[in-house]
């Protein structure tokens, strides 16, 4: 049974010049969504769940979410208790700050900063390619994660990654050469994926469909 007669509402990907967007739209019509590409604030506020994609550099981006005068919309909906998903670089958006480029202020939804990717023998920064989940301390029955399993695969292209203040935020890790990152974050109805699952083939569509049950 497709979502959209499971009674799944609209569902609004921001778009702030940055962003995977007609991929992450085809990936969520393939579930049975019809998600709307919107800039606009007051779309935004009315959207059941939110989808913040992103590629590029953190500055830049704030720079545009500021100038679309979309942070207040988002740390609002952030709070209202609907589903939020950022995904890759609106991943980190959701976090204090940044030094990528300089230090530049985040949404401040999650606690916690950005760093960049250690480099190590053998492993390229950024990095490219497929990497697998693994568990954190809590479960995973009820969140994105809630039709994954351990070691399941996702598609990674960044360079950066987010240090959650508080370990209890962080829902799954991936290790990359020496380094075990947190890749998907949890707190309430917000949630964060460092990979691509537009881009992930059938376990990133799990992570999806699993966004659109919340």
């Amino acid at each position: 049974m497709p979502l959209s007669s499971r009674g799944v509402g609209p569902t609004a990907i921001v778009d702030y010049g940055l962003c995977n967007l007609a991929s992450v739209a085809r990936a969520l019509r393939h579930l049975g969504s019809e998600p709307v590409i919107t800039s606009d604030p007051d779309e935004l506020r009315a959207a059941s769940r939110v989808v913040l994609p992103g590629v590029g550099a953190f500055g830049t981006a704030m720079a545009n979410l500021r100038e679309r005068a979309l942070i207040a919309p988002l740390q609002e909906y952030a709070a209202s208790g609907r589903p939020l998903i950022g995904l890759c670089l609106g991943m980190q958006l959701l976090m204090d700050e940044s030094d990528e480029g300089g230090l530049h202020r985040g949404l401040g939804i999650i606690a916690g900063r950005c760093a960049r990717l250690p480099r190590a023998p053998g492993y390229k920064v950024p990095h490219i390619g497929w990497s697998g989940l693994e568990p954190a301390a809590r479960p995973w029955t009820g969140t994105v994660l809630g039709r994954s399993a351990p070691g399941d695969t996702l598609y990674f292209v960044h360079s950066f990654h987010v240090l959650p203040v508080d370990e209890r935020d962080v829902l799954a890790y991936t290790t990359y050469g020496a380094l075990r990152y947190c890749s998907v974050l949890a707190r309430g109805s917000v949630y964060g994926c460092q990979a691509h699952p537009e881009k992930s083939s059938r376990t990133g569509l799990a992570l999806l469909e699993s966004f659109l049950s919340l």
